[in-house]
């Protein structure tokens, strides 16, 4: 037997994360009954079944786990005192030569409790655009105090998170005009509404806040003078939608009885999109939104008789009575006891033509239903588009969709219309890992051999194929084609896939196709009655997540196999449990909570951070993927107080970020605001988007 290193345990919170963002982001899923209650396989026995003997000598330092919580995970100075130390080695805030991997040459910002966007030495930064400015003719100006709901409706939205820029014909360089795409994921009227009464919102607020759900379209265009964005208001492709804009139901779901209500008996238009977290950008030039935590949004769960219809609401998180925001006295749509069948309406991926003003967009029913954090494609060999999804949920599932349909080139009608076709038709999966070493490595006392690392294997597990027409064909025992997709939880069930924590956003590399998962945390880790730390996994109560490099057979898109690692233990470099791909820890910056991911033009991978457990603001954070710098983590931006890293965009000389509920801080209001970003004293707390650049105007990180 190998030598055995004891495990540390400690108490842990509900994360870095504000009360009141729980409140209004996600429903307090946090604090609620985890949702997925089968017998699946948790990742973390998983990898207690995957050490590898060979390749542990470079990561000997991820398997000394730690339940990294508290003043446990940091040795010797505080919380907020080691959170603001820079690494040995990385020379932070002072623009110290540090000849990183390249696209990573800066001087990193040390972590910090600062309410601004802190930024590089040598890199400038601007607002590009803000809650409630104008962007569709007619719309007014932003006034807080006579806000109205059809001034919103033609106004940028609340709380961006995924942002996509696609290029616009004709025009080119840094200065060129781009189309900007931005999902606005929820909306918190108490750091909206003066006097806000959650117990009795108002029509005109309730209203409001429909139209600043949603998405935005807007055209930007650099500055003459440096390397900002500005918003071009009033252009003819900007664009809002929002919670009461038409989408149209497409797929194999379209029309069945599961999604046809009393106002759509077609089952085919839904109004409105609910809770847009990130998404992606596809080969063929439209965007993909996904729809996260929608279950908050819908009340009466507790007054559905039906048993099966009850267990398929309790298994998508949607209970209780009254919703938060009331939304139920407004539109009967939003009462489960009078439409059951409206939630099973969101919970899917939209895909929007950003170059079409006048397009239906489309919710893609073939990727199936779920809390859906981001999707982003790639193509196979064939060039057939693949999208991986995450199911942002404790315990749940990873999936991809690997369509049977070829991208069309070209700019024609011809190939436009049949590329909007694309994700209608293929195969839906759920990913299953599997482990390579024997059990008998366990001691059954919670203690890790010294000698291993994670990794391991995985194939992935059809669930229904859908075909021309909406036909479809289910592979799940026991559920028709149709419940596969509407209830794609409780396929994942059926199946055995494995339990993950809380899988985010995943993207390939298109450099490498290597598949990027980012899994957050999860604080039910090692509770009573939950699996605990074992050689398998890599923390109890596990408050700082961890990222898994995942490697598809023959590096081929469609494969049904693949390999993995975890490339990424987050936490303090001086916690023993984390780990950095095997880069030396003295040389890296702290991370926590990994959330969105994107890859710049070098390869390198780029972090954004939701829920910081270190004791200092979220942040974005850049990592080499490849070469002898794999693993080098370098903190490029941090958030002012209150605030999320989202969306994040790395192109050659700018970097685009925005930045999520400001100022949303416990017991925050309009009246008593946390922060003062981005105006100023005396101004209320506005979402934004950010954009960064080098003052000298070179590339990023060169």
């Amino acid at each position: 037997m190998p030598k055995l290193l004891p495990i540390i345990t400690s108490h842990q919170g509900s994360g870095g994360r504000s009360a009141l963002t729980c409140r209004f982001r996600c429903g307090d899923a946090c604090f609620n009954e985890v949702p997925n209650t089968s017998d699946n396989e948790y990742v973390v026995d998983v990898i207690a079944g995957a050490l590898s003997r060979r390749s542990m000598m470079r990561a000997a330092a991820v398997v000394t786990v730690a339940a990294a919580a508290g003043s446990a995970v940091i040795a010797g100075p505080g919380a907020s005192e080691a959170a603001a130390a820079t690494p040995d080695g990385i020379k932070g805030g002072k623009g110290g030569k540090d000849k990183g991997a390249r696209g990573l040459r800066f001087a990193p910002v040390a972590p910090n409790t600062t309410d601004a966007v802190t930024v590089p030495t040598g890199y400038e930064q601007n607002v590009v655009i803000r809650w409630g400015e104008p962007i569709l003719r007619g719309a007014p100006a932003f006034d807080a105090d006579q806000q109205t709901a059809k001034a919103q409706a033609g106004q940028f939205g609340y709380n961006n998170d995924f942002l996509s820029l696609l290029p616009l014909r004709g025009e080119h360089g840094e200065h060129g005009r781009q189309v900007l795409v931005a999902n606005h994921e929820y909306t918190d009227e108490i750091l909206m509404f003066k006097g806000y009464d959650p117990e009795n919102p108002t029509r005109e607020q309730v209203e409001i806040a429909w139209a600043a759900h949603g998405l935005s379209v807007v055209v930007v265009e650099g500055e003459r003078k440096g390397g900002g964005l500005r918003a071009v208001s009033r252009h003819h492709l900007n664009r809002r939608l929002t919670a009461t804009s038409r989408f149209r139901l497409a797929g194999p779901v379209a029309g069945s009885p599961l999604v046809r209500t009393k106002a759509d008996p077609r089952g085919t238009t839904v109004l409105g999109t609910l809770n847009n977290c990130s998404g992606g950008t596809t080969p063929w030039g439209t965007t993909l939104h996904g729809e996260e935590n929608f279950n908050q949004y819908f009340a009466n769960a507790a007054k559905v008789t039906d048993p099966t219809a009850a267990a398929r609401l309790k298994r998508y998180g949607v209970a209780g009575e009254a919703s938060e925001r009331k939304w139920e006295r407004f539109d009967d749509r939003f009462d489960l006891a009078k439409e059951p069948n409206e939630a099973n309406r969101f919970g899917w991926v939209v895909e929007l033509d950003p170059y079409d003003p006048d397009s239906t967009p489309r919710k893609r029913t073939a990727l199936g239903r779920f809390k859906h954090e981001a999707a982003q494609p790639r193509l196979t060999h064939d060039g057939r588009p693949v999208v991986y999804m995450g199911d942002d949920e404790k315990f749940d599932y990873f999936y991809k969709f690997v369509s049977s349909k070829r991208v069309a080139k070209g700019r024609s009608r011809a190939a436009h219309e049949h590329n909007l076709t694309l994700l209608d038709e293929g195969t839906l999966y759920v990913a299953k890992l599997t482990g390579d070493s024997p059990a008998s490595e366990i001691d059954g006392k919670g203690t890790l051999p010294e000698d291993g690392e994670f990794d391991g294997g995985g194939k992935w597990i059809p669930l229904a194929t859908a075909g021309p027409g909406g036909k479809a064909v289910s592979h799940v025992e026991g559920m028709t084609a149709e419940e596969v997709y509407v209830f794609t939880r409780l396929a994942g069930d059926k199946v055995g896939a494995t339990k993950m924590d809380r899988p985010e956003d995943i993207e390939p590399s298109p450099h490498t196709g290597k598949v990027y998962v980012a899994l957050t945390n999860n604080s039910d880790r090692g509770k009573p009655g939950k699996p605990g730390v074992d050689e398998a996994n890599p923390r109890n109560l596990n408050k700082h997540g961890q990222v898994l490099e995942l490697t598809e057979r023959r590096n081929r898109a469609d494969a049904t196999t693949f390999a993995w690692s975890l490339f990424l233990v987050a936490g303090d470099p001086n916690d023993p449990s984390t780990y950095f791909a095997g880069f030396p820890k003295d040389r890296v910056s702290p991370i926590s909570c990994p959330d969105n991911v994107a890859f710049d033009p070098h390869g390198n991978l780029w972090i954004s951070t939701d829920g910081n457990q270190l004791g200092s603001h979220d942040g974005l954070f850049g990592v080499a993927t490849r070469g002898d710098r794999r693993g080098e983590l370098k903190q490029f931006l941090t958030m002012p107080k209150g605030a999320e890293t989202c969306g994040p965009l790395v192109q050659e000389r700018r970097v685009v970020v925005a930045v999520q509920h400001p100022g949303e801080v416990d017991g925050a209001s309009v009246e008593k605001p946390a922060s003062a970003w981005p105006d100023g004293p005396g101004r209320i707390v506005r979402p934004s988007v950010v954009s960064v650049w080098r003052k000298d105007g070179r590339d990023i990180g060169v």
